[in-house]
């Protein structure tokens, strides 16, 4: 994603919308497919779902959600003008039209985006959803006040850079151009070929201006969706959704039941406690951002009627070391290339909760063919790590007799830049000459020390995902040389700033042939990492238990999560 700094957050919180939340291909196990456990597997309308949750859905206002896909909560109540293809794996990386007809019509050069809103579309209280209220939902997320949202406008919109939002500057966005009720069309500042994607994004939820009640407006949005916001309570931890009657029934969103309570706020063992006894509501239960851990794992694999109630999916994340080139020794290729080689991805996968909840990497890009996957393994090291090659790369970098290097990581419990993790790497590195003292940082130290070109350590642990499924936002961000923030959150790690990166960047980001760009990130994964700037170690795989009487698990490779949209209840 694009703010590395709010993934771990996003991850939990997005979900609660999703991907993130979280995202082999996303499908659950043939047993849970469009069923559940029980006599008639026929979805049917009506009951209760309940969500579980850790994290709040804070901030329940299109324009300060930080989602992709339309979120999974969210995506109950905002519609957008495209969102997320809702079936299983690959089929759901894919982006549809919503509110529009369409995923939109690019110019020639993709600098301009027209869009024509479908007929007969309504709000909760059955007045019509025009394309002046798509611009100025869009033209409130810029105001200071709703912050939070994706920052992808700002920057593509023309002339959008300076823009405070409707409530300072009442002219509007001159970019967003509305003909008549049912047509909207962007101006861009450059070519963006994956405008489509950002679309589905929660800052394209049409809002009545009449009833903008700015930052209250959390309290009680419009709703668009098949649901409506009835209670909302201390901001987002209780969220009570009932039906909107007035929902221009879409070809997305199933709506199976009458009522969804999501509650949140609680410990993730007793989401996973009360999904597994699955008793009285919670029988009729599913969480959008807790995982089962490896212990809970392996009580659910052990038990067959619990391991029939577990979702399976990969949301587009790679947990990866980092070096900066500027510090020594790292600025010598050939120590980041030992390094590469040394690793033991077999003991990482280990400490990051086993094979069932973490996939070797050797790629940046996610494996999944929506990113523009690409196999490549530049620094073979087999399971358990090359630690002769190593050593002949170390010698030829001037240390013959080995050295010694700091790892900073974070001392949050997270299985991914955590303690666990680190100490992996420094007993696969010993073995190579290499010994590596760790430094554990509390986790907001660590986001702010990885993230500031001043303080960035040489070797550290970091991990990314993806706004939406394409190589685009997992890329430039991280090795775009024009996206190096000198004063600021910076995420392009390597502070890599390669000419013929940033042109091609700039050549695929014209292409509004999706699989031919896909083609080409794959193609640029692997070009940088012959660079040797990271060191990919795997990608999370999530794992999650739903009530006994939930039915139609659907999880896509754009979420990665049980679609909420499509669950009904026995």
């Amino acid at each position: 994603m694009r703010q590395s700094s709010v993934i771990a957050r996003r991850l939990a919180a997005a979900s609660v919308g999703l991907v993130v939340a979280a995202g082999a291909a996303a499908c659950g196990p043939k047993d849970n497919d469009a069923k559940g456990a029980g006599g008639d597997s026929t979805p049917h309308k009506g009951g209760t779902l309940t969500v579980l949750n850790s994290v709040p859905q804070e901030d329940f206002d299109p324009a300060r959600l930080y989602t992709s896909g339309g979120g999974n909560v969210p995506s109950l109540v905002f519609r957008t003008l495209t969102t997320r293809n809702r079936a299983n794996g690959a089929a759901g990386a894919k982006v549809v039209p919503d509110l529009a007809t369409d995923t939109g019509r690019p110019s020639e050069n993709a600098t301009v985006w027209t869009y024509t809103l479908k007929k007969g579309l309504k709000y909760e209280d059955g007045t019509p959803i025009t394309s002046a209220d798509i611009k100025y939902g869009i033209e409130r997320s810029f105001a200071p006040e709703l912050s939070g949202g994706a920052p992808y406008l700002r920057d593509w919109l023309a002339g959008a850079a300076d823009y405070q939002g409707p409530y300072k500057d009442r002219k509007g966005l001159t970019a967003i151009e509305t003909p008549d009720d049912s047509t909207i069309v962007f101006h861009l500042n450059k070519p963006e070929g994956e405008f489509p994607y950002l679309a589905t994004q929660t800052q394209f939820t049409p809002v009545p201006k009449a009833k903008d009640t700015g930052t209250k407006y959390e309290e009680h949005p419009v709703s668009s969706g098949p649901y409506k916001v009835v209670e909302n309570q201390n901001d987002g931890e209780r969220l009570v959704l009932e039906r909107n009657t007035h929902w221009s029934e879409d070809d997305q969103r199933k709506a199976y039941p009458d009522k969804i309570d999501v509650r949140s706020g609680l410990d993730s063992s007793v989401i996973n406690q009360r999904l597994s006894a699955s008793q009285g509501t919670d029988s009729a239960a599913v969480t959008t951002d807790t995982n089962l851990g490896p212990a809970e794992l392996a009580k659910v694999t052990g038990d067959k009627e619990l391991a029939s109630r577990v979702g399976t999916g990969h949301f587009g994340y790679t947990n990866y070391i980092a070096f900066n080139p500027t510090v020594k020794p790292f600025d010598n290729a050939k120590v980041r290339q030992a390094v590469s080689y040394a690793i033991d991805r077999s003991s990482v996968v280990n400490a990051a909760g086993g094979s069932a909840l973490a996939e070797p990497a050797t790629t940046f890009l996610p494996n999944q063919k929506s990113f523009g996957y690409t196999p490549y393994d530049l620094f073979p090291a087999g399971r358990t790590g090359d630690a002769a090659k190593a050593r002949e790369l170390l010698k030829e970098a001037g240390y013959p007799n080995g050295l010694t290097v700091t790892l900073t990581h974070s001392n949050s419990k997270d299985f991914e830049t955590s303690p666990e993790i680190a100490t992996a790497i420094q007993d696969a590195l010993k073995k190579a000459g290499i010994t590596v003292k760790l430094q554990g940082l509390e986790d907001n130290d660590y986001r702010d020390k990885i993230h500031s070109v001043k303080t960035e350590p040489g070797f550290f642990l970091a991990h990314w995902g993806a706004d939406w499924p394409s190589g685009g936002p997992f890329l430039a961000p991280i090795f775009d040389g024009r996206q190096i923030v000198k004063d600021g959150s910076n995420f392009n790690n390597g502070l890599l700033n390669d000419p013929s990166v940033n042109t091609e960047i700039d050549a695929i980001n014209k292409l509004t042939d999706l699989d031919a760009a896909a083609e080409r990130w794959g193609a640029l994964d692997r070009k940088i990492g012959e660079q040797a700037l990271t060191v990919p170690l795997f990608h999370p795989v999530y794992k999650r238990l739903y009530g006994k009487d939930v039915k139609n698990i659907v999880i896509s490779d754009w979420t990665g999560v049980l679609d909420i949209s499509q669950v009904a209840v026995k």
